[in-house]
């Protein structure tokens, strides 16, 4: 056989795999498990770590306020160094919307060692503590919730004795670019961290989406969060693994009932989002680098190049190989983009995005090595990794 032949049966093999390996990554019918309402209800501070986010905090911070929640709950938003009036816009809401009681504060700059969010976080948890809640809810500035979404993950909480609870926002899908990247982020991302192997009772894959995470104090407390993580970039799944390490049970999930309303309409702005911390999610390795670019090619690309070579150059092997690799990464990818109420024609474009992807996270390391590292709102981590445990 020719040598595309071969890189062509290994990605048919390798999708074989994934499809039925990966612990059914594909699949998105992991939402919140099974609940019931509790005897008595929770005390629960949400924390809401914010920096420069007057464009969407009047679409996501009325939905907290509103929260139908039967019992004590609290809002503590840290605006971290804003300066665009997002402490003073957040406290104006309050006044208009009412709904639960918020306190804004300001923790300064962030101490050396800390990455923003996390040193918002620790601001705002030390203070969510002093009125001992059994729950902190950790969600984004530009996330949304439904009036009954706190109930419901508290419910879910109680119900499965877990101590986090995290679901992946559904995120904006407007413009082309959105349309085109977003739902193949989640995808991918799943496929990393399949919500099945996360959620087993004795799992070893951590993971959890960081713009939605309900957990308990007490186990915020064991797993010394967020001190132990305070490097992180990939604040989420460090949070998820310090967790486990403390023996907490973890479970993550697509939401239903919570939306990131944050826009992304250019494909800079999704190129940004990704590329801050690609190379970190590969721990600034060149070789664990070269092997995820080669992997994308083998799996995502060789598909399509191998049947248009079985198609023009008259390669059966490689043809048959490519085009049923290309038909089961196809459908693998429908029902993420049901999930996103996108057009099923997407599917099979699949392999332009995973190009996309590929240079995103080549660009990432090469940022990584021209010293600038994870940049985020104005600032720049560059070591972007978890701290050492002391």
């Amino acid at each position: 056989m020719s040598a595309i032949a071969w890189i062509a049966v290994g990605s048919l093999a390798a999708w074989g795999w994934l499809l039925l390996g990966q612990g059914f990554f594909w699949r998105t019918d992991q939402r919140l498990p099974r609940r019931e309402a509790p005897a008595s209800w929770p005390d629960v501070a949400v924390v809401v770590p914010a920096r420069d986010e007057a464009e969407v905090l009047p679409l996501s911070l009325p939905s907290l306020l509103a929260q139908d929640y039967p019992g004590r709950a609290e809002i503590v938003l840290v605006d971290d160094g804003s300066t665009d009036g997002t402490g003073e816009l957040a406290r104006a809401l309050s006044a208009r919307h009412g709904g639960l009681p918020l306190r804004v504060v300001s923790p300064g700059e962030p101490e050396p060692g800390w990455t923003g969010k996390l040193w918002a976080l620790r601001h705002g948890i030390a203070l969510a503590r002093e009125r001992a809640p059994e729950y902190l809810l950790l969600t984004d500035a530009d996330i949304a919730h439904s009036p009954d979404s706190l109930r419901e993950l508290v419910s879910a909480a109680r119900t499965g004795g877990l101590d986090l609870v995290s679901q992946m926002a559904r995120l904006r899908v407007a413009s082309g670019w959105e349309r085109l990247v977003v739902p193949a982020f989640v995808y991918f991302f799943s496929q990393l961290y399949p919500f099945r192997w996360v959620n087993r009772p004795a799992a070893r894959t951590a993971a959890a989406a960081g713009g939605c995470v309900l957990l308990r104090t007490e186990t915020a407390e064991r797993a010394r969060v967020p001190e132990s993580i305070r490097q992180a970039v990939i604040d989420d799944v460090s949070l998820a693994r310090a967790v486990q390490r403390s023996g907490g049970r973890i479970w993550l999930g697509l939401a239903d009932r919570v939306d990131s309303v944050r826009p992304y309409p250019r494909l800079a702005d999704l190129w940004r989002m990704v590329s801050r911390s690609a190379y970190a999610q590969l721990l600034h390795s060149p070789f664990l680098l070269a092997g995820t670019v080669v992997g994308l090619a083998v799996i995502y690309l060789a598909p399509p190049v191998a049947l248009c070579v079985g198609v023009f150059g008259h390669d059966t092997v490689a043809g048959w190989a490519g085009g049923l690799a290309w038909a089961v990464m196809t459908a693998t990818y429908l029902p993420m983009l049901r999930y996103y109420r996108q057009p099923l024609l997407l599917a099979p474009v699949l392999p332009f995005t995973a190009l996309l992807y590929l240079l995103m996270t080549v660009d990432s390391a090469v940022q990584h090595y021209r010293g600038r590292g994870a940049a985020w709102k104005g600032r720049t981590y560059a070591r972007p990794e978890a701290a050492p445990d002391r």
